[in-house]
C-alpha cells in the first residue's frame, strides 16, 4: 500500500486551510446548491448556461473540499526546535541579497501546501527554496531560476 503524501506546513498554514474548508462547507457548498435550485427554475436544462455554471462550481467546490480534508488530515506541523538558527530550513525565514548589487529580499519557506509568492512564503519545493535549503549564514549560493542562474548570499536566518 503506497504511503499517502504528506503537507509539512506550519501550525498558522494549518489554521488557514481549517477556515477555509470550514467556509466551503458552511457557505459556499450552501450558495452553489441554491444557485442550482434557481437555475433549475429556469426551466430546458439543455440550454441553462446558469445551470451548466453552477453545476462546474459545485464540482470545483466538492474538489476542493477533498483536496482541503486530505491536506489537514496529512498535514505535519513544522516546530521550530530552537535548532542551529543560522541554517536555512523548513519554516524559516532567510533574507538573501543578489550578488554583486542585489536588493535583499526575505522569505519564508513553508510547505507547498501554504505557499503563497506575493506574501513572502515560497515552497520547499521550488528552486530558490531548494538552493537555499542546508546553507547558512553567510554562504553564497546558485539560484537556478527561469530567467538564468543567479548568485546570491545568505544575510539572515530566523
Amino acid at each position: 500500500m503506497a504511503t499517502e503524501k504528506t503537507y509539512p506546513m506550519t501550525l498558522e498554514g494549518k489554521q488557514k486551510l481549517e477556515h477555509e474548508l470550514e467556509q466551503l462547507k458552511t457557505v459556499k457548498r450552501k450558495e452553489v446548491v441554491e444557485r442550482i435550485k434557481i437555475a433549475r427554475s429556469f426551466g430546458d436544462l439543455s440550454e441553462n448556461s446558469e445551470y451548466d455554471a453552477a453545476k462546474d462550481e459545485q464540482a470545483f467546490v466538492e474538489g476542493r473540499i477533498t483536496q482541503l480534508e486530505n491536506m489537514i488530515r496529512n498535514a505535519v506541523i513544522i516546530e521550530d526546535n530552537g535548532e542551529d538558527s543560522t541554517i536555512v530550513t523548513l519554516g524559516k525565514t532567510v533574507i538573501f541579497q543578489e550578488l554583486p548589487e542585489g536588493e535583499e529580499e526575505a522569505y519564508t519557506i513553508v510547505g507547498s501546501a501554504e505557499a503563497d509568492p506575493f506574501e513572502g512564503r515560497i515552497s520547499n519545493d521550488s528552486p530558490i527554496a531548494k538552493s537555499l535549503m542546508g546553507k547558512q549564514i553567510g554562504e553564497e549560493v546558485i539560484v537556478q531560476t527561469p530567467g538564468g542562474d543567479m548568485r546570491v548570499k545568505i544575510v539572515s536566518v530566523k
